[in-house]
């Protein structure tokens, strides 16, 4: 009879065809250690099965408001933060191979967005992230900025040879192009958006962290400019820095002359 560890091992490994074969040769087990680790690969296959009908809800979704047509999803990060840019990610996806974890990226935990936004660079057929810089947003105002931002994405993504039948934003109308479609929570039901979330978030978390080096004083590698307790502390004890957006910063300053 096999050691309930080396069941725990067979069953770590097992693929799920694999798996249907040991659970019928252990179904007779009554050990209590050979119960409980049949119960928890039967979660783990099933955690799999549901993690694989949402990949591909995520792309049946946008390929029925595409119909056939070469999709571009686009999706903003970085609107709320008190210092560095606007981002906009652009991303073009193939129709295969389908990129594993791809999701809204406040969803996806931290450690894994890099290796997600890897791979959908890796596969994309074009992509590209577009800053608006925070002198700028003081100039324009946030709703200016974040048109200019989505139409130098389409543009960048066109320059480099890729011309989308479909142009899919999370959120609300911008009326940039005959193109646009619109879908509320986009960067959880469309596999586009949620790819161009995660890539403008990955690269503009990885900007902040190069400011953090320039501007040590206010914890860009942690707070990514938005505005925590220690940035608000950091901005009442050293003032605004080049990359703070001003018009954003008022109520600190304030809140720094008593």
């Amino acid at each position: 009879m096999l050691s309930i560890a080396d069941i725990n091992q067979r069953l770590n490994r097992a693929s799920k065809e694999e798996f249907a074969v040991l659970e019928r040769s252990l179904c007779a087990d009554t050990r209590k250690g050979v119960v409980a680790a049949l119960e928890r690969t039967r979660r783990r296959f099933k955690q799999i099965e549901a993690e694989e009908l949402r990949l591909e809800q995520l792309y049946a979704f946008e390929e029925g408001l595409a119909e056939g047509g070469l999709i571009l999803g686009l999706d903003e990060v970085g609107r709320g933060p008190l210092a560095g840019p606007l981002a906009v990610g652009a991303v073009v996806l193939p129709r295969a191979p389908r990129i594993a974890g791809l999701d809204d990226s406040k969803k996806v935990p931290e450690h894994e967005r890099g290796a997600i936004a890897g791979q959908v660079k890796t596969h994309a057929l074009a992509w590209a992230v577009e800053y608006i810089e925070a002198d700028e947003i003081d100039a324009a105002g946030m709703a200016l900025s974040l048109r200019m931002a989505f139409s130098r994405a389409i543009r960048s993504i066109e320059a480099a040879g890729v011309m989308p039948d479909v142009i899919l934003l999370d959120g609300n109308p911008l009326h940039l192009d005959a193109r646009e479609l619109n879908v509320v929570k986009g960067d959880a039901r469309c596999a586009s958006i949620a790819a161009a979330s995660l890539v403008a978030k990955s690269e503009r978390d990885a900007l902040m962290c190069h400011y953090a080096l320039e501007y040590p004083a206010y914890g860009f590698e942690k707070c990514k400019g938005y505005a925590s307790p220690q940035h608000r502390e950091a901005i009442r004890l050293h003032g605004l820095c080049p990359l703070h957006r001003r018009s954003f910063c008022s109520e600190y300053l304030q809140e720094s002359l008593f």
